[in-house]
């Protein structure tokens, strides 16, 4: 090991236990770190995005998304098949037509969040 590898070591590693500990007790676990990568993955993708937002201001049917979001039905029912795998939204029967919305007011606090931090100065 070289010099410059060997300052950025703690020398005080057995001062820090208590705290190493209390930090680990407070982790989620490794399951919950791979769904919550899972969730992110989702939010990755600018489509899913955009279709998020729209079914945070209503419930609304296929042929509506494509409509305002200016894709095809098609693009549409192939990314919220995803959103729904993921639990992200949830859809209703009418007929012949099917609504969707968001599952949970999760969704809609994770998108305020990420439009909040981007129109940050």
């Amino acid at each position: 090991m070289n010099q410059n590898e060997n300052k950025h070591l703690c020398h005080t590693l057995d001062e820090h236990n208590a705290l190493v500990s209390e930090v680990k007790a407070t982790l989620p676990t490794e399951e919950e770190f791979s769904a919550a990568a899972e969730l992110f993955k989702a939010f990755g993708d600018p489509t899913r995005l955009r279709i998020l937002s729209a079914l945070a201001a209503r419930e609304i049917c296929v042929c509506d998304i494509a409509e305002v979001l200016g894709m095809t039905q098609s693009a549409i029912s192939h990314q919220l098949r995803a959103l729904r795998q993921m639990k992200l939204i949830t859809s209703r029967r009418q007929g012949r037509a099917v609504y969707y919305s968001l599952a949970d007011d999760h969704v809609v606090s994770i998108l305020a969040c990420a439009t909040d931090h981007i129109r940050e100065d």
